[in-house]
């Protein structure tokens, strides 16, 4: 089976020591007037931002937070969510992100699982952190309103103990904290491929390596180290991009939410290329065609949903969209159709995915970067520098032919830690440097991946990973549930949807009113993307000889019934 590289370019690059931040002090003495954020009114060049990290993480010193805490990140997309990341990177300290939309129960079991002991948050999610009350969380940090992030909230104030962002970036900035590469950066959590909430431990070295992998790949460059130990790129002369990807050129806007692996880590490949960065903001398709517009974007990350969103837009074919030189698809395989639309739509761009996990902290394989790009349809890609990927017999087996199908492991310099505190679970699923995905895929013989399912039962709602397991523990604590299964169901805007099959308990009595009442009851316990939207009521659950329940039955069963519906 070949191997595919980007032309010019080697099998192996080398990975400096240091951390994110060490990528951004590179990066601004390299690019110091570039734009790095802009937010509406406000934008920061790169300098003023390496400035405003400095500043931040010695806000954080003074205010008692030392080498390796935990500090969250419990707010919305906006520039203040990089400089307060990049803040704790500076500090030594460790960055966990949280979805600003998590109830407060499930917030408060997240940051008390990562022993955060502060919180960045912002007006319009302070209200759900009080609630939540965690323990441990001694200071806490509210960062100003932007337009991407206005606050809606008509709240007189909040409590006297919360400290305003400008009262740390008041401080004098100081020299960042030394890190090693075996120190952790990211507490960053995830379904898992098992399905259950857990943090990935994600070091220093796992996070260098894949912003490196990522940004080398699509910038052709090689990574270097200044005279005092920042970290930039250099383009490689006889590599080959096709003028699709020019360090300190490119200009992106910023859609996936940053809680998320892909939005976290992409901050960094940014700051790396020297890229600018448009904050959007919650996704609107009309405003985001005029950002494209205004701002001449060159590079246009989203997910298949996002994209069915922009092509169904009225008029969008006579939007001027001949500056964009990169359409970046993440979250979920994207279908060729959906892809051959946007090849039309945005005449001078690459179309391009990959894909990966947050085990691997972010990235696998990645598309090349060349308009002429040589990936099949239907492919994910080719894996990176320096990572293996192997298709293996289903429960752990040996490997399979080169075509045949089975579940995707993956070893490389971005497979993180494990999980934090469970080392049950870390056991299963990191084995010998090798990560077990829970992925199905293939190899054809030109070295290409493709992904033909998932292990397990895990559905893919609008790009996030969503499990059944979850939703059915809470279904049962209900008292009209005697037993449910939560299957996955296709839908043409969301990609799939949780759906349930609950078996009643004697003398309850099924009906829209209940359904409605059971998907409340979920919807109070979990993030939005998780929440249950369908409730069938079952008069029996298809069990094997075993007593296992067949999911393949209820989703043949479902598939059919909307058939006829």
């Amino acid at each position: 089976m070949k191997r595919y590289l980007p032309t010019g370019m080697p099998e192996h690059i080398d990975y400096p020591k240091g951390s994110a931040g060490d990528i951004l002090a590179g990066t601004a003495r390299r690019h110091p007037d570039r734009i790095a954020l802009c937010d509406g009114e406000l934008t920061l060049t790169y300098s003023q931002l390496y400035e405003s990290a400095l500043r931040c993480a010695e806000g954080l010193r003074v205010r008692g937070v030392r080498p390796g805490q935990t500090v969250a990140l419990h707010q919305p997309n906006s520039a203040w969510f990089t400089v307060t990341y990049y803040g704790i990177m500076l500090a030594g300290a460790v960055v966990t992100p949280v979805n600003p939309a998590l109830p407060p129960l499930a917030l408060r079991d997240q940051l008390e699982e990562a022993g955060a002991v502060a919180v960045f948050t912002h007006p319009a999610t302070r209200v759900a952190l009080d609630r939540a009350a965690a323990d441990g969380v001694r200071l806490t940090v509210v960062v100003p309103a932007t337009e991407a992030a206005p606050d809606p909230s008509s709240a007189a104030g909040f409590p006297s103990s919360d400290v305003p962002l400008d009262d740390l970036l008041a401080s004098a900035p100081a020299p960042a904290t030394a890190v090693a590469g075996d120190d952790l950066a990211h507490l960053s959590f995830t379904g898992g491929t098992t399905g259950r909430s857990k943090a990935v431990r994600v070091l220093h070295r796992n996070l260098v390596a894949n912003v490196l992998q990522m940004s080398c790949w699509r910038g052709a460059a090689r990574p270097l180290t200044d005279g005092e130990g920042g970290i930039f790129l250099e383009h490689v002369p006889e590599a080959q991009t096709a003028n699709s990807f020019v360090l300190g050129e490119s200009t992106g806007v910023s859609l996936a939410p940053l809680f998320h692996a892909m939005g976290l880590v992409s901050q960094t490949i940014s700051v790396a290329t020297g890229s600018t960065v448009i904050v959007a903001g919650r996704f609107d398709a009309e405003r985001f065609v005029r950002t494209i517009e205004r701002y001449g974007v060159t590079s246009v990350p989203g997910s298949p949903t996002l994209f069915h969103s922009l092509l169904a837009l009225p008029g969008i074919e006579h939007a001027d969209l001949t500056s964009v030189r990169i359409v970046n698809s993440g979250a979920a395989p994207i279908d060729s159709h959906t892809m051959s639309r946007l090849d039309d739509l945005f005449p001078n761009a690459c179309i391009v995915e990959g894909y990966g996990l947050t085990e691997a902290t972010m990235a696998l394989t990645a598309h090349p970067v060349l308009r002429d790009n040589p990936t099949p349809p239907g492919s994910v890609g080719a894996p990176l520098f320096d990572t293996e990927i192997e298709i293996r017999q289903l429960g752990c087996g040996p490997g399979v032919p080169t075509g045949d199908t089975g579940e995707v492991w993956a070893r490389g310099p971005q497979i993180t830690d494990g999980y934090h505190g469970h080392p049950d679970l870390t056991a299963e699923q990191f084995q010998d440097g090798w990560l077990r995905t829970g992925d199905v895929g293939r190899f054809d013989k030109d070295g290409w991946l493709y992904l033909v399912g998932r292990a397990k039962d895990m559905l893919i709602y609008k790009g996030y990973n969503v499990y059944p397991t979850p939703l059915e523990e809470l279904l049962h604590q209900h008292p009209a549930v005697a037993d449910v299964s939560v299957i996955g169901a296709q839908h043409p805007h969301a990609g799939e949807i949780p759906v349930a099959y609950v078996l009643l308990r004697e003398g309850c009595r099924g009906g829209a009113e209940l359904g409605c009442e059971l998907m409340d009851f979920v919807a109070e316990r979990v993030a939005p993307y998780q929440r249950v939207r369908e409730v069938h009521f079952i008069e029996a659950l298809p069990v094997s000889a075993a007593g296992k329940i067949l999911k393949t039955v209820l989703r043949q069963r479902h598939s059919t019934s909307e058939q006829h519906n």
